[in-house]
């Protein structure tokens, strides 16, 4: 696994954070998280590339493409800021330049996997279909994620995309019903299998203690040691 897409069935879900608990698993390895487009920030602002460097250590090199200031998606924050928007062929051309450099290179995306890049309607799919390189699924414990994580999964599987499996983004300390349930309909919803769940809070924990406790966080797929619960 030499690049991985890393995207989610909305925003605001924890993609990352569980990008930086990825990065964190990969210790000993040459790391990059590549963040194609940031939005909602102002020049000079720390965004979720630096956000993952912080959490996961000093191995990992964020990259960060391009920046829109509105809370907006890529293609529309762009427009209204009289900026170029961020084309597919650019993260693959970064993200291939990337993996000459390093052994494992994440690609953050902005929202779902659908979001579009620019007014053509490119989106992070397309990219991944550049790199050819598998996606990784951010959800949400809680009810609705299921339909979600279809959709996504049904988006993915249209285009010839690998889903190499769902993480779940924040999961709640102690969970409900529904997010009980859906640690086991999530793989089926998915038709891949679940690959960790992230403990609700966990970006707001001391940087050494993400990265030494990240690796509980994620299925040995991923370079961890968690285990489906029993919840």
């Amino acid at each position: 696994m030499t690049v991985l897409v890393v995207s989610g069935t909305g925003t605001e879900i924890g993609k990352t954070v569980v990008t930086a608990a990825v990065a964190a698993a990969a210790r000993g390895r040459r790391v990059a998280v590549l963040k194609p487009a940031q939005t909602g920030l102002a020049p000079g602002e720390p965004g979720d590339a630096a956000e993952v460097a912080r959490l996961a250590g000093a191995h990992v090199t964020p990259v960060e493409l391009a920046r829109f200031p509105e809370p907006l998606a890529p293609a529309t924050a762009a427009r209204r800021a009289g900026l170029d928007p961020v084309r597919p062929y650019e993260v693959a051309e970064a993200a291939q330049k990337l993996a000459t450099e390093h052994d494992l290179v994440l690609v953050e995306g902005a929202g779902g996997l659908l979001v579009r890049f620019d007014d053509e309607g490119a989106t992070l799919a397309d990219a991944a279909r550049l790199l050819a390189a598998p996606v990784l699924v951010v959800a949400p414990a809680g009810l609705g994620t299921l339909n979600a994580t279809a959709l996504t999964a049904e988006a993915l599987l249209t285009r010839g995309l690998e889903c190499r499996g769902v993480v779940v983004g924040s999961l709640p300390d102690r969970p409900d019903l529904a997010s009980r349930c859906n640690i086991e309909d999530l793989p089926v919803a998915a038709g891949a299998p679940l690959l960790g769940a992230v403990p609700a809070g966990a970006g707001a924990l001391p940087a050494a203690d993400f990265a030494a406790r990240a690796a509980g966080w994620l299925a040995p797929e991923l370079g961890g040691t968690w285990r489906v619960p029993s919840l």
